[in-house]
């Protein structure tokens, strides 16, 4: 949780509404098709628990100095996976500095999968 002090009162925001934010961005780049757990534990865990810290293939992690954002995709099968990544970490670090003026230290971003889109396979 961040808590920022002003003079009209108290800001807080909770690393869940960093995740979701970070979500939307993700799932609004060229060549994401979703997002993973980062293990087969953590899904488990997810099933079990019906929780878990932060969103579906989001870790947020808060300190002094600014949040880090960790994201777990799956990209569609030939797209350049450099340029997606790019794109998902310039995109992500501009909405949650833009949208909640907490500076971003990094984005990092792990390729866990490589997905071929329905529509591509019946175009052959």
């Amino acid at each position: 949780m961040i808590t920022r002090q002003t003079d009209l009162g108290t800001i807080e925001i909770s690393t869940n509404a960093i995740a979701s934010l970070a979500e939307q961005a993700v799932l609004q780049s060229y060549g994401v098709v979703g997002l993973t757990e980062r293990n087969r534990f953590e899904a488990w865990r997810r099933g079990i628990m019906k929780s878990g810290q932060g969103r579906k293939g989001v870790l947020v992690t808060v300190t002094d100095a600014g949040v880090t954002i960790d994201l777990y995709l799956i990209i569609e099968y030939g797209t350049r996976i450099s340029e997606v990544a790019k794109g998902v970490i310039n995109r992500v670090k501009y909405s949650v500095e833009k949208t909640l003026g907490l500076p971003v230290l990094a984005v990092n971003v792990h390729v866990q999968a490589l997905r071929v889109s329905p529509h591509a396979e019946h175009q052959e």
